[in-house]
């Protein structure tokens, strides 16, 4: 994909102050398109990245947001919902109040910012929205009950979206990484007791023996994004070192 391809395009990206969601945003700018990051702190935004601030959690502050970005920038074509975050435990070990917030926040947090921007999106040429999907949808991972509830509805969400939106010119798709090497899972890692083994774990687990980069999950967000994707839709694509597919031999897996 040549640079450029995104010229003339708004892009709004949750979560894009760090991690996958500013690897994005900044990938999509490189691209051509203008960037606004929704975040809750957007403090030291590197340019030309333009911050709103809002939470995925409250509907009037999405809205609020959203409005000014289209105000602002001229509208919003592309959608990437990147805004999550990660829970740890069996179903026995995550009471009701983080089960509420979690799925609030990963799966409803979609449907609010999607909401909000689809009379926007259903007034551009060129309208996508990208999810922030996981492996934990289709794959057992242990101590990822909760987690894994929200990214399998993020899934489900995406197609459902696909479904009803297409009519409107609006593509709808997904990006299921694997582990990604992101501050999210620094933070992850800090609340088990040997944060150093878990993170070899973590690295072992995909086929290539590496966590993904988040610029390769940026890369495929920005294909998906892409008018050159213009018969792509209602599509999950699995940026996961091959977790999903492959069974390898540990000797055969590269360092």
């Amino acid at each position: 994909m040549s640079a450029g391809e995104f010229d003339g395009l708004v892009a709004l990206v949750t979560g894009g102050a760090s991690g996958i969601g500013l690897a994005t945003a900044q990938t999509l700018a490189a691209r051509g398109a203008r960037v606004a990051v929704l975040d809750r702190a957007i403090d030291g935004l590197p340019e030309p990245l333009r911050g709103f601030v809002a939470d995925v959690s409250d509907r009037d502050s999405v809205d609020l947001a959203v409005a000014a970005i289209a105000d602002q920038l001229g509208g919003i074509d592309i959608v990437v919902n990147n805004a999550g975050i990660s829970a740890v435990g069996t179903v026995e070990e995550n009471d009701d109040a983080e089960w509420a917030r979690v799925l609030d926040i990963n799966v409803v947090g979609m449907a609010r910012v999607t909401a909000a921007a689809l009379p926007f999106l259903r007034a551009s040429d060129a309208a996508a929205i990208v999810n922030l999907c996981s492996i934990a949808a289709l794959n057992g991972l242990p101590q990822r009950a909760l987690y894994a509830a929200s990214k399998g509805a993020v899934l489900a969400l995406t197609y459902a979206m696909a479904t009803d939106h297409v009519g409107d010119g609006i593509r709808v798709n997904c990006v299921s990484p694997g582990t990604v090497a992101t501050p999210f899972v620094d933070r992850m890692l800090a609340g088990f007791a040997d944060p150093a083994a878990e993170r070899a774990a973590l690295d072992a687990r995909q086929a290539t023996g590496r966590m993904v980069e988040p610029v390769e999950v940026a890369a495929a967000i920005a294909y998906l994004a892409s008018p050159l994707s213009g018969s792509t839709t209602g599509t999950a694509l699995e940026v996961d070192g091959g977790v999903t597919h492959l069974r390898v031999r540990a000797a055969a897996a590269r360092s």
